[in-house]
């Protein structure tokens, strides 16, 4: 086996059983590098993500060197991710792994069959189920680009070093606005202080764990990471890998397209 791409992960903003994404994430990602060295796989790609990054309290774009621990992860998902990326990155060091990490933003796109938490909020938002939103941002990013960024990163990037794959930073709003525009809805209006849902997610997480019916719609977790805007530069990818992404109202209009297809939103 000349090469190796880890893109594994449990991705979701709640879970009733951490210890299993801990598992999943940290363990996993473990388990299947020391079998790689053990192979002498020559070559690997391990997928992190910018949820592992440290943010600018401003919301200016950051990238991958701004200092950030594990105190600063916020829920499991970006703890787990964190502590998995740490994994990766102490075996490149102490043990001479391969290893390039790439750190995607928010993949969206076609065949997102889950749906992860973007694509269902996409969804929502293309079926009139989203009323109101609140001020954050996330950097958007085609899933294909994504997929063509992890093979420029086996052929061009440094073994031991990290390279965000992203494309354009949107606020909620402006994504919301995008949505709309497309399906030829009203785009909405209201905008919520973050302190008014965080009862509603604790609420609604609590139904969820009752239930058991899956997912709650709101989080405390997401309430908390929607605080800040998840804004980065992929200067270093285009830099050093020749990463060039299309436009984000391309993966828009090819998820929306698939959903409906699917029957995801009408």
């Amino acid at each position: 086996c000349d090469a190796l791409y880890h893109v594994a992960a449990d991705y979701r903003l709640w879970v009733p059983d951490p210890d299993r994404m801990y598992a999943n994430n940290v363990d996993g990602t473990r388990n299947i590098m020391e079998a790689a060295l053990a192979a002498g796989v020559g070559r690997i790609v391990y997928t992190s993500s910018v949820a592992v990054l440290g943010l600018h309290p401003d919301g200016t774009p950051a990238d991958e060197d701004l200092p950030v621990s594990v105190d600063d992860m916020i829920g499991h998902y970006k703890r787990s991710k964190f502590l998995a990326e740490e994994e990766v990155r102490r075996m490149v060091s102490e043990q001479g792994l391969p290893a390039v990490i790439v750190n995607p933003s928010t993949p969206i796109g076609p065949r997102d069959i889950k749906p992860t938490p973007t694509g269902r909020l996409i969804a929502d938002a293309a079926a009139g189920r989203v009323p109101a939103y609140v001020d954050t941002g996330l950097n958007l990013v085609h899933v294909d680009d994504v997929a063509a960024g992890h093979l420029l990163a086996f052929e061009r990037g440094r073994v031991g070093e990290r390279y965000i794959l992203g494309a354009e930073n949107m606020t909620l709003r402006e994504i919301l606005t995008e949505i709309a525009g497309l399906v030829g809805r009203r785009p909405p209006r209201i905008r919520l202080p973050h302190n008014l849902l965080l009862p509603v997610a604790v609420v609604a997480e609590g139904w969820a764990r009752l239930t058991g019916l899956g997912p709650p719609m709101v989080t405390v977790d997401g309430v908390r990471l929607s605080k800040k805007k998840m804004f980065f530069t992929y200067a270093k990818a285009k830099r050093e890998l020749g990463f060039a992404p299309r436009p984000v109202s391309e993966a828009f209009r090819e998820a929306i397209t698939w959903f409906r297809q699917f029957g995801y939103c009408p």
